[in-house]
């Protein structure tokens, strides 16, 4: 399986620049999509997010921007919008091509160069070298950056990056996911319990501090700047309206309650994104335990994956 590019009509791309440690991944839909969207972190950084809203009246989305940078990577998704534009993709209206393209930030600030941001060429980049081709995974794209385990600060944290996963139901329903992990908490296997990335012992350790549980034990705050984001994009090749879409990506969320601990806490802006194409007839409610599923196992694959980057521990080494 290919991941997210299993779903027919989406292609992905990304930018990394691994000097400053950062990078964005362009998801594009150029014939349109039925989107929808589910906030559940309360440190958010998005654009156009209004568009995904089922009363809104926009019907379709034709991209789907994520970056690193903070809120200065929101920038990218401009140049997205100009790729597209230019292939004649979007609403016309007055003589041009208007994409709606949804973008969301993750904060890598803290591990590369702070002044390095993704901006309009590398977002424009990004659009231009997407493909229907196996998603690539690891410290890539928005990824590039991306890092876990941060209770005890950096210099305990793992590296992370961007993973994807798809979920085959009877006939021929695919629903498939990609995720840029940038999680504040630990990330677990949902099959065993146990961490596989997160906050460690010490600088020199591979052992897990169990972030839950050390908070617990910690002073009644937590403390601490919003620095962490998990972005995810759900895609199904199932037809569904926009509240069936919005609710899609509801259950999606539960694939990050499953791996991530803690999850969506008011120092992550977690955020996961939720695009339908395709003629297919599924349940919804069954397409939701397939979207838990195509989740969690992308959050899987963006901590396995990823490489030690930056003087942070990665699970795939150097």
């Amino acid at each position: 399986m290919k991941g997210l590019t299993d779903i027919a009509g989406i292609r992905v791309g990304h930018v990394s620049d691994y000097q400053a440690i950062t990078g964005c991944t362009a998801i594009l839909c150029e014939q349109g999509a039925v989107g929808g969207v589910d906030i559940r972190g309360s440190a958010s950084g998005t654009q156009e997010i209004d568009t995904l809203h089922p009363l809104h009246l926009t019907n379709q989305v034709h991209g789907i921007l994520l970056a690193g940078g903070s809120a200065f990577g929101l920038e990218a998704a401009s140049g997205v919008r100009r790729y597209l534009a230019r292939r004649g993709v979007g609403y016309f209206f007055g003589g041009e091509h208007i994409p709606i393209v949804p973008a969301a930030i993750l904060f890598d600030l803290g591990i590369g160069k702070s002044n390095v941001h993704p901006g309009l060429a590398m977002g424009e980049a990004a659009a231009a070298a997407a493909s229907a081709d196996a998603v690539a995974e690891g410290c890539v794209g928005a990824g590039t950056g991306a890092t876990v385990g941060k209770l005890l600060g950096m210099k305990q944290a793992m590296k992370s990056g961007i993973g994807s996963f798809t979920v085959a139901l009877p006939g021929g329903v695919l629903v498939a996911a990609l995720a840029a992990v940038n999680a504040f908490g630990d990330v677990r296997d949902p099959a065993t319990g146990k961490i596989v990335a997160g906050a460690r012992q010490s600088p020199d350790s591979r052992e897990f501090v169990n972030t839950e549980e050390q908070m617990k034990r910690a002073a009644p705050t937590l403390g601490g700047a919003p620095h962490n984001t998990t972005l995810a994009v759900i895609a199904t090749n199932a037809k569904l309206s926009k509240v069936e879409a919005t609710k899609l990506a509801q259950f999606a969320g539960l694939g990050m309650a499953r791996t991530i601990y803690p999850v969506n806490t008011m120092v992550d802006g977690d955020i996961a994104f939720a695009l339908s194409l395709g003629d297919r007839t599924a349940d919804i409610n069954i397409l939701g335990v397939a979207a838990a599923e195509a989740l969690a196992g992308a959050i899987l694959r963006a901590v396995r994956l990823a490489k030690t980057l930056g003087g942070v521990p990665g699970m795939s080494g150097v």
